[in-house]
C-alpha cells in the first residue's frame, strides 16, 4: 500500500529548517503540492522549491512571522492567490532559546516560546481551519517534542509552550472533528538531521542507552510519522500525539 497525497496541497512552516525540508521532500514525494515557510533563509526555501518542481509538483515560497496575526493572513493570500488553499498543515516552526533552570531563564524566551508554539498554531488555525471546514476535510498537524513529556530540568521555557499547544491541539480536535478535519501531533526526540551527518555526530551512546529501541531517531523517520497522519490512512485519527522517540516516551 502506497501512500499518495495526490491532489493535495500542504503548508508547512519552519520548511527550511533541519526537519522541516525532510517533511517538505518527503511530502512532495507523494505527491503533495507544497507551500514552503521560511522566516530568513531565503536560498534554501528556495532551493526546496526547486526540488519540488522537479518532482513535478507545484511549490511556492512565504515569508510570514508565524507570531504575528497580519504576517499570517497575508502569506495565506499568497497561498490561496499562487497555489491553493492548504488541505494540510504541518506547524514546525519555533523559536530557538538558551537552554537553562526555569530560575535562570529570562522571561523572554518563555514569551517566545508561547508564541512560537501555541500562538503559532492559534494564528495557523485561524487562517486555514475555516477553509477546511468548508470542504469538509483537512489534516493539522503540529510538530510537538518528547521534552513536554519528560519535562527534563533546563526545558522550562520549551515544555510549558510544548505542553500548551498539547491543550490547544485536543481543544481544535473535538473543535473541528465534525467537518472531516484531523487534529494531531507529532514529538519527536533528538532525532539525527543533516548537520550530524555532516558533523559525524550521528551517535550518542549516553542518550541512545536510556532509549529502549537503544538509538537516536532520524529526520525521516519524524516525517514518515506526518506523512501517515496528512494522508487517508489516518482518516479515523484524531487528538493524538505520536511520540517518535523510540520509545523514550510511552503513551
Amino acid at each position: 500500500m502506497l501512500i499518495s497525497l495526490q491532489g493535495k496541497t500542504a503548508l508547512v512552516t519552519g520548511a527550511t529548517g533541519q526537519l522541516g525540508r525532510v517533511m517538505v521532500r518527503t511530502l512532495a514525494a507523494s505527491g503533495a503540492d507544497v507551500a514552503v515557510h521560511y522566516a530568513q533563509n531565503h536560498a534554501m526555501a528556495d532551493s526546496l522549491a526547486a526540488e519540488i518542481r522537479r518532482m513535478g509538483r507545484r511549490a511556492i515560497v512565504v515569508k510570514a512571522n508565524i507570531t504575528d496575526q497580519a504576517s499570517v493572513n497575508s502569506m495565506s493570500q499568497i497561498i490561496r492567490q499562487e497555489l491553493s488553499m492548504p488541505d494540510i498543515v504541518v506547524n514546525n516552526a519555533v523559536i530557538q532559546y538558551e537552554w537553562t533552570s526555569v530560575l535562570n531563564q529570562n522571561l523572554s524566551d518563555f514569551q517566545s516560546q508561547f508564541d512560537s508554539c501555541v500562538m503559532q498554531s492559534v494564528l495557523t488555525s485561524k487562517a486555514f481551519l475555516p477553509t477546511m471546514i468548508e470542504k469538509r476535510s483537512g489534516s493539522f498537524i503540529g510538530i510537538n517534542t518528547e521534552c513536554s513529556a519528560l519535562c527534563n530540568a533546563d526545558s522550562g521555557a520549551y515544555a510549558a509552550a510544548k505542553r500548551g499547544m498539547d491543550g490547544l491541539y485536543r481543544v481544535l480536535a473535538k473543535e473541528v472533528g465534525g467537518y472531516g478535519i484531523t487534529v494531531n501531533q507529532v514529538a519527536p526526540g533528538w532525532t539525527i538531521s543533516d548537520r550530524d551527518r555532516e558533523r559525524n555526530t550521528e551517535t550518542s551512546p549516553e542518550y541512545s542507552a536510556k532509549i529502549p529501541l537503544a538509538r537516536r531517531g532520524t529526520d525521516q523517520e519524524v516525517a514518515n510519522a506526518v506523512l501517515f497522519l496528512a494522508s487517508d490512512l489516518a482518516s479515523f485519527i484524531t487528538g493524538v500525539c505520536i511520540p517518535v522517540s523510540g520509545g523514550a516516551v510511552m503513551v
